[in-house]
């Protein structure tokens, strides 16, 4: 299946992938319109993928004569070309700081629940250990008093934490009672209705709330 039309905005997206479910979500929270596409990396592949993607892979955004796949390229550029409601700070200090608050969570986390999200990956026991560790390591900056992350307001923070949360129960990830403030931070977001309609079938299956 291949998006119908380019007049409108198009994603093509795995039903089970952190890094898809996050573009998902941004949609979800501005309240575009899209139309999706889901492509499973076992299943048949649009035709015309590989065009719009050098690497043919999800996600992948359809804008018209414009097509974008990185996640953090996807995401930034939704929140420009609209801005209501805003996810990232107007002033450039501000800026700056939300997108190294997002680099490091790609870098610590995003990249060990990724290897968990490898079915032949070998040592997810100790995977599973670290990324429990080092979430909980950081518990102290979800418990601001605040009711988002370091914000009273949801951000981009949030859009690229809460499925990245959402996956740890599938993947057997347990956080310790010291992170308490980490479950009760995810329980927010995952109540939001934003985000209960940027889930795929597959993601609803992975938890209840």
């Amino acid at each position: 299946m291949t998006l119908s039309q380019r007049t409108s905005i198009g994603l093509y997206t795995d039903p089970s992938a952190v890094e898809s479910h996050r573009v998902r979500l941004v949609l979800a929270e501005k309240g575009i319109g899209v139309e999706v596409v889901e492509v499973a990396p076992e299943g048949p592949q649009p035709e015309d993928l590989a065009d719009l993607n050098p690497y043919a892979e999800t996600p992948t955004l359809v804008d018209r004569d414009l097509a974008l796949y990185d996640p953090r390229v996807i995401c930034e550029y939704l929140d420009e070309r609209f801005p209501h409601p805003p996810l990232m700070p107007i002033d450039p200090v501000s800026r700056a700081k939300a997108k190294l608050v997002i680099s490091r969570i790609d870098r610590d986390w995003y990249q060990l629940l990724g290897q968990l999200e490898q079915p032949e990956r070998r040592g997810k026991p100790a995977i599973r250990r670290q990324l429990a560790e080092s979430l909980a390591a950081s518990a102290d900056v979800f418990d601001t008093g605040m009711a988002y992350f370091l914000s009273d307001e949801i951000t981009m923070m949030d859009c690229v934490l809460a499925p990245l949360l959402w996956r740890l129960d599938h993947y057997g990830v347990e956080l310790p009672a010291e992170a308490a403030a980490i479950e009760s931070y995810a329980g927010r977001l995952f109540a939001r209705e934003p985000f209960q309609g940027s889930l795929t079938r597959t993601e609803q299956a992975m938890r209840t709330i």
